[in-house]
């Protein structure tokens, strides 16, 4: 019997220690509490900082959440109007009851050093998060369970750390109609200071701009089309574009990021980081991309070559090639590359190869799932998220080749998630296919008369644009080196500027 006792006393005074090893620091909460219940002005220097979650006693949490609705009802919080509210407290009364608070506030600080107690309340708060995520994370790893997956366990603690690290510099939650107004006219006065210039991050292509008025933050973009008319291609196009002009500074915030450009960030669920990558070469060396597979290349092109990957070198741009990914790991990876190296637009090819968290009844709920996730990331790491998607066969079954809305594979649900849907379609390909046979001369001439007016031009027709016009966006498309560029103006036509 002595022994459990000995035993049990072991175990209690084990568990005490580890309750005294967390880290706090008692005398800077009382300081801060006392200034507090002097001086209620300290509520809005260290309000955006911490609230009562943060305190390592209770009963100080207590007291900060009391006097904290008080001055947010605009009335007097000190020692007197609080004794009210905690008369019954019982963790008050084992501190010595409603004196406990006129003590405190005889040991007040100044106001000024009120916020530097509430940053090291706060900074051992978040150390003591990290100490109990680490247990979470080991006892649930000791439990060997079929649900329990490690995978899974490791995407969990990622989302739980990066939520923590975001803690105290993203606002959740609701916000003030107020303040909403005003980020939109400070977001409007910068596009005024730009003189019309663009507010998003440039693509690289002029007219896509303008027409876009670049890529904004948080929006999910889908690129769709049917195999071969260049989705990929384009994709990699705007992913090299805006690595290539990548410029960093002092963003208006004060904080650092990127001015022009930005570090991009490409899964590549199809193609592998090397095809990828070949593809990108050939555009910046100018050398046909199946030679440079092939080797075909005479020396000064070999050379050329060299100097672009050279160049290329130091472009922010990351390439995950892992196939059949899951929508949590791919979360996951992106946040892990903004805490890391920074993430300023994601781009995914393509979306129906992601894989979604669970199995579902069906592949429309699968998609759904996707594209609610990726519309989550973007958000969430507020960047603008670039996803890839194949065209239903239907759209080869009509005369009019051109894509629409409800030709998107489970249409229902991309349309629904997506600030806007793109179509990249090329009529020289479809006409291509189109050949009349040698013999018909006047069909063959009608025929190659329509040929070259189609040939090397693409159009990315503009289906749904949240916050703009619909459209469509001309643009030049070289076979040859996989690439898109601007239309020269003399080769529009007369097709128009804006088809609402």
């Amino acid at each position: 019997m002595n022994t459990i006792t000995a035993f049990q006393g072991g175990a209690e005074n084990e568990q005490a220690e580890e309750a005294q090893a967390l880290p706090h620091n008692i005398e800077a909460e009382q300081a801060l509490l006392g200034a507090l219940l002097v001086n209620n002005d300290v509520y809005d220097r260290v309000a955006a900082i911490i609230n009562d979650t943060h305190f390592y006693d209770p009963v100080h949490g207590r007291i900060f959440e009391i006097a904290s609705q008080r001055i947010q009802k605009n009335a007097l919080a000190s020692p007197v109007t609080l004794k009210a509210f905690m008369e019954d407290d019982e963790g008050l009364a084992e501190l010595g009851g409603p004196a406990y608070l006129a003590r405190l506030a005889g040991a007040s600080v100044s106001v000024f050093a009120a916020r530097d107690y509430a940053q090291m309340i706060y900074d051992l708060a978040i150390r003591r998060d990290l100490m109990a995520i680490g247990e979470e994370i080991s006892d649930k790893a000791r439990r060997m369970e079929v649900s329990n997956e490690p995978t899974e366990q490791i995407v969990e603690a990622e989302q739980r750390l990066y939520a923590l690290s975001e803690q105290g510099s993203v606002d959740t939650g609701f916000q003030s109609f107020l303040s909403a107004v005003t980020e939109a006219v400070n977001v409007a006065n910068a596009a005024y200071q730009r003189d019309g210039g663009m507010a998003g991050t440039s693509t690289g292509l002029i007219d896509m701009d303008k027409k876009l008025g670049g890529l904004h933050r948080s929006d999910l973009l889908i690129l769709a089309g049917r195999p071969s008319m260049g989705k990929t291609s384009l994709a990699t196009n705007i992913a090299y574009n805006i690595a290539k002009a990548y410029k960093k500074g002092k963003l208006p915030d004060g904080s650092d990021g990127a001015v022009q450009g930005g570090v991009v960030g490409f899964y590549s669920l199809e193609m592998s980081a090397e095809q990828l990558a070949s593809r990108i070469l050939s555009e910046a060396a100018e050398i046909e991309s199946h030679r440079i597979r092939s080797g075909d290349m005479q020396e000064d092109e070999f050379r050329r070559l060299v100097e672009a990957a050279k160049t290329l070198e130091s472009c922010p741009l990351y390439i995950d090639d892992t196939a059949a990914l899951p929508i949590s790991q791919l979360a996951a990876r992106a946040r892990r590359l903004k805490r890391t190296h920074g993430l300023d637009v994601l781009i995914i090819d393509y979306l129906q190869l992601v894989r979604p968290a669970s199995a579902k009844d069906s592949r429309v709920n699968e998609v759904s799932e996707i594209t609610q996730g990726l519309k989550a990331i973007a958000k969430e790491l507020d960047i603008p998220v670039i996803a890839l998607s194949q065209l239903s066969r239907q759209v080869e079954n009509r005369d009019d080749k051109r894509p629409q809305l409800s030709d998107l594979r489970e249409s229902g649900s991309i349309e629904q998630d997506a600030d806007i849907v793109m179509f990249v379609y090329r009529g020289e390909y479809y006409k291509e296919r189109e050949k009349p046979a040698d013999h018909e001369a006047d069909k063959m001439m009608t025929w190659q008369a329509e040929m070259e007016e189609l040939h090397g031009k693409a159009e990315v027709i503009i289906g749904k644009q949240r916050h703009g016009p619909i459209g469509s966006v001309q643009l030049a498309f070289e076979g040859r080196y996989t690439r898109f560029a601007d239309l020269a103006p003399s080769r529009y036509g007369n097709i128009p500027d804006d088809e609402y």
